[in-house]
């Protein structure tokens, strides 16, 4: 039997993090992150039924940036990743680094009952959660 200590997503995760409007410029997202102190971007949900967006520097640079278009004029909405994969925060960070392997994923939101708790990366799973 394994003598590890379990280490759960909501140990390691970052409780700060930036919530936006969908129909915001990417121009208005970039200043929030900087204001923030971010680099993963929320995207509000439209109505009860509707999925949090999220929107990485990444998605700025490939889709924005590398197609010479002009952050003044792409809405968040444009190149935002909806629906996204959500972990739960009593996941074990080992099943948290296995789902981010499996789908391709780097950053996550952690979300329970609705309501976002805060973001979780490689970076925490591996500064925090192998310590």
């Amino acid at each position: 039997m394994s003598n590890k200590k379990l280490i759960q997503v909501r140990d390691i995760m970052k409780p700060h993090f930036a919530m936006v409007d969908g129909l915001i410029t990417v121009q208005k997202a970039l200043e929030d992150c900087r204001a923030n102190k971010v680099t993963v971007l929320l995207v509000q949900k439209r109505h009860d039924n509707d999925e949090f967006g999220l929107v990485l520097l990444s998605d700025i640079a490939k889709q924005v940036l590398a197609k010479d278009r002009s952050p003044d004029r792409v809405n968040v909405y444009e190149i935002m990743s909806k629906p996204v994969i959500s972990v739960a925060p009593d996941m074990d960070v080992r099943y948290c680094a296995r789902l981010f392997e499996n789908f391709g994923l780097s950053v996550a939101p952690v979300i329970d009952n609705g309501e976002v708790l805060g973001i979780v990366s490689y970076d925490e799973i591996v500064l925090e959660g192998l310590l």
